[in-house]
């Protein structure tokens, strides 16, 4: 009797929202995390892009695998995260290799991750793209992207 009570209660609970934290992923929240180093902003985009709509999940999910390596331990450890989140990087842009938002992400992840991985192939066509397509995107990925360009050695944005 009290194990049904208690699965009634959070059944009441979950059905009324209280259960949830009612947060949805969120591209300004995104960026800030792949920006800080804190491996808890990370942790938490990784659950809220779980329940991101399926065509934004792998791109940004692999992207976020890649900076979580950075906070890995051992390196067998960041290694193996590391290619997991560079495979889904990947294969989201081989999809969409138009999408310049994934290339976006690409490009950071390239830039700042170690020269041993060999993962620069991309850093001089992505920043091309971006450069000619940065007018087309949405404001908060724009916002992303000028901030981003302040520290970047490759992608030199001119922004008027």
């Amino acid at each position: 009797m009290k194990y049904i009570s208690a699965i009634l209660v959070l059944t009441l609970l979950s059905s009324c929202g209280y259960a949830q934290s009612g947060a949805k992923f969120d591209r300004k929240a995104f960026y800030q995390a792949m920006e800080q180093n804190k491996r808890e902003l990370v942790n938490e985009q990784l659950k809220l892009i779980a329940e991101a709509p399926a065509e934004l999940r792998q791109a940004f999910e692999g992207a976020l695998i890649m900076r979580k390596a950075g906070f890995a331990g051992v390196p067998g450890q960041k290694l193996k995260l590391f290619r997991a989140g560079h495979k889904e990087l990947e294969a989201a842009i081989k999809k969409e290799p138009g999408n310049v938002e994934y290339r976006f992400l690409r490009l950071v992840v390239q830039e700042n991750a170690p020269g041993i991985l060999g993962y620069q192939d991309n850093l001089e066509a992505d920043s091309e793209i971006i450069r000619s397509s940065y007018k087309t995107l949405p404001e908060e990925v724009q916002h992303a992207i000028e901030h981003y360009n302040k520290k970047s050695r490759v992608l030199k944005l001119q922004v008027s």
